[in-house]
């Protein structure tokens, strides 16, 4: 699917149950215009997920997803697995495009912390969330207030703040990660990492060519798009490809991080 075909341009809308007002967020609308299911990147991330926690998912009652915009983890999850997810986001432009098939597609502010929620989900996921998050430690605790006794988190970020470009400013982050900050980030939470990968390795090349020719290209044209469409099939299946050229899991070095976060701080979720 190339960018003309993005799921934005379908004009029917999803049903939204509507839990919280929408809001405006840190993330460019553009982004889910630019991302499809067959994405290279889309794909190989939850290749990388379920290489290091797809067990997680076939043990699970209930799972959600906090900042599923418009919907492709959910729809990979039910596609692969049959097993709905609670999509969660404020944003409603990504909502009312969801793909997902048969899970809740919720506007919902997690720091509202809804009863109907408390301790209720097994796992959580925050896919590419918290690099959009000023405060991440506060969010974390908020999103532990949803997360039953045992439950885990599985978060992804962008890894390398020395590949932070004019797309990560376009696209509303705040900062990209190496393992270390996030485990930081996790611990100031109340959660520890019991697992992780960096993936992406040999997306690197890729993403110092487009830190530089952004910089270049600045305000000439549309940035998240520039640097996150694949094109066209032929190029998409070329880094689709180049994508699996790499094993995982693997502690080297990646274009993101991948990890299982498990609450060590019960009090967090009073």
């Amino acid at each position: 699917m190339t960018s003309s075909q993005s799921p934005l341009a379908t004009p029917e809308a999803h049903t939204i149950e509507y839990l919280s007002a929408p809001m405006q967020v840190r993330m460019s609308n553009e982004w889910f215009g630019v991302a499809p299911l067959k994405h290279f990147w889309v794909e190989r991330r939850f290749e990388a997920m379920r290489s290091l926690a797809g067990e997680l998912i076939s043990g699970a009652s209930e799972m959600a997803e906090v900042g599923c915009g418009h919907g492709l983890l959910q729809r990979q999850i039910e596609d692969l697995y049959g097993m709905p997810v609670t999509g969660f986001d404020l944003n409603e432009a990504a909502l009312r495009v969801n793909l997902s098939r048969k899970s809740r597609v919720c506007c919902y502010d997690i720091h509202q912390r809804d009863v109907e929620f408390r301790e209720h989900f097994d796992l959580i996921f925050l896919f590419d969330v918290i690099e959009h998050i000023p405060d991440a430690t506060g969010f974390l605790q908020s999103v532990a207030f949803h997360l039953a006794p045992n439950g885990k988190l599985i978060v992804n970020v962008p890894a390398g703040q020395w590949l932070f470009s004019e797309y990560d400013r376009a696209n509303g982050h705040v900062c990209r990660y190496s393992y270390a900050e996030l485990q930081k980030v996790a611990q100031s939470a109340g959660f520890s990492v019991t697992r992780w990968t960096y993936w992406g390795l040999p997306f690197i090349p890729m993403l110092v060519l487009r830190k530089a020719w952004l910089a270049l290209h600045k305000g000439r044209e549309s940035t998240v798009a520039a640097g996150f469409d694949s094109r066209n099939d032929l190029l998409n299946s070329v880094f689709r490809l180049l994508s699996l050229c790499e094993f995982l899991p693997q502690h080297l070095l990646g274009t993101s991080v991948l990890a299982v976060l498990e609450p060590q701080n019960l009090a967090i979720k009073s």
